[in-house]
């Protein structure tokens, strides 16, 4: 029997092992409690599994990190910056991020290469290396200090993004937890978003690594803020293995149980980043069924989550239904219209094909809460899928245009 429940108040530190911690080195702006340099740090060394931009530009970190993964080794910390990306930095951001992982190296007592590194922020701007060498030593790491390293990572977010699920298995309990920062250049394939997760469950490494892309495919692939991503996008999946279970593979019977959490996690981490959109009042929610395929349905889901369009109406409470079926025609998957249902908000809007008459005022008021569900079904086949996005205001436009004056 399997007994799973988020944990309250729960973070990248409640896994067993694993400890955080944060400080104002000085990259970003001063303000009350701002914070922009954490590390997370476990004393037993993980396995890890990395997945990261599709950008053709990626961040010195990326790189990096890239390197490190490839030679299949252990890690023990991971150290981020917030304020300032290290992308476009040439050969001296490339130094700029191993000098940083050093750093960190020494401080700890570990090896360089078991500490990955991130950055986020503006483009273009070379890392302050002398606040980064400072700032690390003023780092205390304590096991509840994920809720400020969370803070740590924010640029435009509005919230800190945490959480961590808690499995109970065959006698064996192992914890997932995970924290994560995004708000704007946010858009299917990653988006300019960090995402660190943490297991205390010995994990087989290529399991680990399936079952994270497993996890983003369905989570941080399916969220749309504004059609942007970025080159610093990185999820990392760390596994101590201090539960001391015997190490969970493809074929193990915790595989699915693991696998489960771990979407949970994703899932959960996802849909705060697209409710935290630059601007956002509202999460939107599009689930697409009965498609042809998986890959139709979410390539519908996302099309429809990122359509300005779409993004637009539910802003304004408008039951525009046609701007869902003009996006989902676009989306270059098969439809036919005959068949095509979509319900706003509650409020069926289509059938068959066919207007339905409803009450505009109704409408009005159901797209007014702050979580608005969006439903087309095909009716063509049986595959599903969801994507979350985020509605389209005023204040995305004032975010983005003064973002570096």
């Amino acid at each position: 029997m399997t007994q799973s429940e988020f944990v309250p108040g729960g973070t990248v530190t409640t896994p067993k092992g694993f400890s955080a911690g944060a400080t104002y080195a000085g990259i970003k702006k001063p303000g009350e409690n701002v914070l922009d340099l954490g590390i997370i740090y476990s004393q037993e060394p993980c396995d890890v599994a990395g997945v990261f931009t599709t950008n053709k530009i990626k961040s010195a970190a990326v790189v990096v990190n890239q390197q490190n993964l490839a030679k299949k080794g252990k890690v023990s910390a991971i150290i981020v910056n917030s304020g300032c990306a290290n992308s476009s930095t040439g050969e001296q951001g490339i130094a700029d991020a191993i000098e940083t992982a050093e750093l960190v190296a020494n401080a700890l007592g570990t090896e360089p290469e078991e500490v990955l590194v991130a950055s986020t922020g503006v483009i273009g701007v070379p890392l302050p290396m002398d606040a980064i060498r400072k700032g690390i030593h003023r780092v205390l790491l304590t096991a509840d200090g994920g809720h400020d390293f969370a803070r740590s990572i924010m640029t435009t977010d509005t919230v800190p993004k945490e959480v961590a699920v808690t499995e109970k298995h065959s006698g064996i309990t192992f914890t997932i937890g995970g924290v994560a920062k995004g708000s704007g250049m946010v858009h299917p394939n990653l988006a300019t978003m960090l995402a660190f997760l943490t297991t205390d469950a010995a994990v087989a490494p290529d399991f680990l690594e399936s079952a994270l892309r497993k996890s983003v495919d369905i989570s941080f692939n399916m969220i749309s803020v504004d059609g942007d991503t970025s080159p610093s996008d990185t999820v990392l999946l760390l596994a101590n293995g201090t539960v001391q279970n015997q190490p969970i593979g493809g074929k193990s019977p915790f595989a699915t149980v693991f696998q489960e959490a771990l979407d949970k996690v994703c899932i959960y981490l996802a849909k705060a980043i697209a409710r935290d959109g630059e601007g956002a009042t509202k999460l939107i929610e599009i689930t697409v069924r009965n498609a042809l395929t998986v890959d139709e349905a979410r390539r519908a889901a996302r099309t429809i989550a990122s359509s300005n369009l779409v993004k637009a109406a539910i802003y304004g409470r408008d039951p525009n239904w046609g701007r869902v079926t003009a996006a989902l025609g676009r989306s270059n998957i098969e439809v036919v219209e005959p068949k095509l249902e979509v319900i706003m908000a509650g409020i069926p809007v289509l059938k068959n094909g066919r207007p339905l008459s409803f009450d505009r005022q109704t409408a009005v008021k159901a797209l007014g809460g702050k979580e608005v569900p969006i439903l087309v079904d095909l009716h063509l086949g049986t595959a599903e899928a969801t994507a979350w996005g985020c509605d389209l205001t005023e204040q995305y436009v004032k975010i983005n245009a003064e973002y570096t004056t």
